[in-house]
């Protein structure tokens, strides 16, 4: 069952929790990637200095933090990668959770192919490691890029979630990634992650 737009317009933290261990479904080319959501991070714009919409700051690419939850937000960093990003709460509150790491479930030689242009057998167990546990890295392995900036991930099309009905696993809660700069903001307990899972990014 496709995850509806109201799951998303909820609070940006319940939100990012209640991502963990659903689906993420990829369609390229016609064929259908299933992976499993296992490492995410809140950003809330009215009180967050890690958030690019942080007090309101509208510019062309953060436009997308601004409409209705349930659409994607991507946008690149440091001239070579891509972040996926799902847009939360309700329009006009720049919030938005980021998908750090999911664990594929399927198609593994074609994901395998786009991140490292082999088949999965062919790869090192490192390589296997580091196959979707970061958000560039599942952005790579399952192509998603800034033609997939504002697409609606309710509505069953090139990308989209539904629900897994089997979630069961303990939630740790820690400080996100890589946002010293966000002076009080850096120890927001925001990122969530399944624990023990294997493609998580950092523990």
């Amino acid at each position: 069952m496709i995850i509806e737009q109201e799951f998303y317009r909820k609070s940006t933290l319940e939100v990012a929790r209640n991502l963990l261990g659903q689906y993420l479904i990829r369609e390229i080319n016609g064929i259908k990637i299933k992976s499993i959501i296992v490492e995410t991070e809140a950003y809330i714009g009215s009180l967050d200095k890690a958030c690019h919409g942080y007090n309101y700051k509208k510019t062309e690419r953060t436009k997308p933090l601004f409409e209705d939850g349930g659409i994607s937000y991507v946008y690149f960093i440091y001239g070579l990668y891509n972040c996926f990003n799902i847009v939360t709460s309700i329009k006009g509150e720049p919030e938005a959770v980021l998908i750090r790491a999911v664990e594929p479930l399927d198609n593994l030689d074609y994901i395998s192919h786009l991140r490292y242009k082999r088949k999965y057998n062919e790869l090192t167990k490192n390589q296997i490691k580091n196959l979707t546990n970061g958000p560039s890295k599942l952005c790579l392995a399952l192509d998603i890029t800034r033609k997939d900036n504002y697409k609606p991930l309710y509505i069953g099309k090139e990308i989209y979630l539904e629900y897994n009905k089997e979630r069961n696993f303990e939630i740790v809660e820690t400080k996100r990634v890589g946002i010293d700069y966000a002076e009080e903001a850096k120890d927001f307990l925001w990122r969530y992650y399944i624990k023990d899972n294997p493609f998580v990014s950092k523990k």
